[in-house]
């Protein structure tokens, strides 16, 4: 165990599918506080997440108190708001315990110097999800969404996800979003040599690529498909993993 270490995961998008995501996942996250200091859930934890000023989304009973209870025992754990879940605010931090970031933000993981975020709305192209973020985001958009029913504001959120008929292999469409955010991190590596890592998460295709010595470009992949995550140590090299529930352990992601 080393309380330096940190862990990283993201792309749950908890209540698309089954509850044995959702189980596997805590099972994970006792595994990794168990060994480190510090967890970061870098985006889309929640297929949906909007908190109203007393009504918490049902269904992540499990994960919450998970998460509550790594936080009472000293494991810091660090969230990042992506494109489904965006919204998180004062609960996830001042009952939960967790803290949230809603923009990409510079932290220092385990010794190195990172540059994380989600993903979305980054890199070229893309122009009618930057202004649909945009207007989703904005104060007065959560204002009037949050004087709908909250039954109501769940049902048109699961109208527009599309998590449950994501493709396996990814569209064209895809594969050149994945390509301009992998061009993105590159370009933010080779401009600010103080960087080490440009985590992001997103395009749930694992990936771990050296742009420059000791600059890497690494995205946390999923847990829809993959279960990968990454794993950072103090002077080594971040390492990206595959969870193999029915051994308690991992596997190294190849390719």
């Amino acid at each position: 165990m080393s309380k330096e270490r940190v862990y990283v995961a993201s792309d749950m998008h908890l209540a698309a599918g089954s509850s044995e995501r959702e189980r596997t996942l805590c099972t994970w996250l006792r595994y990794a506080g168990e060994r480190s200091g510090e967890i970061v859930l870098n985006g889309d934890v929640f297929d949906f997440w909007f908190e109203y000023g007393t009504v918490i989304p049902r269904g992540h009973t499990r994960l919450l108190g998970t998460l509550a209870e790594l936080v009472d025992g000293g494991v810091k754990v660090r969230m990042v708001g992506g494109n489904h879940d965006w919204w998180g605010g004062s609960f996830l931090t001042q009952e939960v315990g967790v803290t949230f970031h809603q923009e990409p933000v510079k932290v220092t993981l385990a010794g190195h110097r990172a540059l994380l975020a989600h993903g979305d709305g980054l890199g070229a192209g893309d122009r009618g999800y930057r202004l649909l973020q945009a207007v989703i985001r904005h104060p007065a958009a959560s204002f009037l969404f949050r004087w709908l029913h909250p039954d109501v504001g769940a049902a048109l959120a699961r109208a527009v996800s599309r998590t449950e008929h994501r493709e396996e292999r990814p569209s064209p469409k895809q594969q050149a979003r994945i390509q301009a955010l992998a061009n993105w991190a590159r370009t933010r590596l080779q401009e600010d040599e103080d960087l080490d890592l440009v985590l992001l998460g997103h395009t749930h295709v694992p990936t771990l690529e050296e742009v420059r010595p000791g600059g890497y470009y690494v995205n946390s992949g999923d847990w829809l498909r993959h279960r990968s995550f990454v794993v950072l140590d103090p002077g080594a090299p971040p390492r990206l993993l595959r969870w193999r529930e029915e051994s308690a352990g991992v596997e190294e992601v190849v390719g």
